[in-house]
Order: C-alpha cells, then structure tokens, then sequence
C-alpha cells in the first residue's frame, strides 16, 4: 500500500536535486542554495548580482510549494525581501532552462512586479515528490 504522503526525506532529496538543476541552469555554484522542508517547501539560491534599486542588497531567487517561483531583493533579516518579479504560468516545477529564462527576462526587466497568475498548487506532497521524481534519477 502507498503511502498518501512522501517521508520528508524523499521529498528534500527531490527538491535538491531540482534546485541543483535550477542553479546549474542559472548559473549558480551549488553552494548558493539551500533546501528545507518543514511546514512548506522552500528553497533559495544566492545570485551574484545587485539590484539596481538596491545596490547594497542581494538578489535571490526563492521558491516555495505555494508560490514557485519568485525573484526577490534580501532585506534587513528583520524585514520580508523585495519581490522583483514572480513567475506565472500554471507550473508550480517548470523545467530549469524555463527558470533560467524567468531569471534573465526579470534581470533584463522584461518581468517586474508580480505576475497576475500564479502557479497552481500541486495539492499534496505526493504530488510535489511526484513531479520532482525525475530529477531524483538524474543524480544517481
């Protein structure tokens, strides 16, 4: 019998994996972003570029079970980030070069503001491992 929802161990491995794949496709070393599962999914990685509004401040590219994608500007730890831009369309797990495309569309400011349009939720986390399945193969 299948469980309804995936050990959160599984479901982290999944999420690296897809998250080293975005950062391969953006461009990022790997030691630039994280992954944690806890109440929500979420991942981050460090880009090596300022905003032009914010010259003092990184930019990061974050995503979270709920939202995708988004590109965001750090803060004060005490203050939320500065969303650039979030990436619509239905996809809450496009494929990387997909991502990387958001990424210079927004730095290029092609994408500014938030999208109308989320992703939608994929509304388990069976179904969240079941998307990020692949990319667990591709690492072995």
């Amino acid at each position: 019998m299948e469980h309804p929802e995936p050990d959160a161990r599984t479901l982290e491995r999944g999420l690296a994996e897809y998250v080293r794949a975005v950062a391969a496709a953006v461009g990022v070393p790997v030691e630039s972003t994280t992954v944690e599962i806890s109440d929500t999914a979420t991942a981050y990685l460090g880009l090596p570029r300022r905003w032009l509004d914010r010259p003092d401040h990184d930019v990061m590219l974050v995503w979270s079970e709920q939202r995708g994608w988004s590109l965001a500007v750090e803060t004060d730890p005490a203050d939320d980030p500065v969303v650039i831009a979030r990436q619509g369309g239905g996809d809450l797990v496009p494929p990387p070069g997909t991502v990387a495309r958001f990424v210079a569309d927004a730095v290029a400011g092609h994408h500014t503001g938030q999208e109308s349009a989320g992703p939608a939720p994929l509304g388990t986390r069976r179904s969240l491992a079941d998307r990020l399945e692949p990319y667990l193969h591709h690492s072995q």
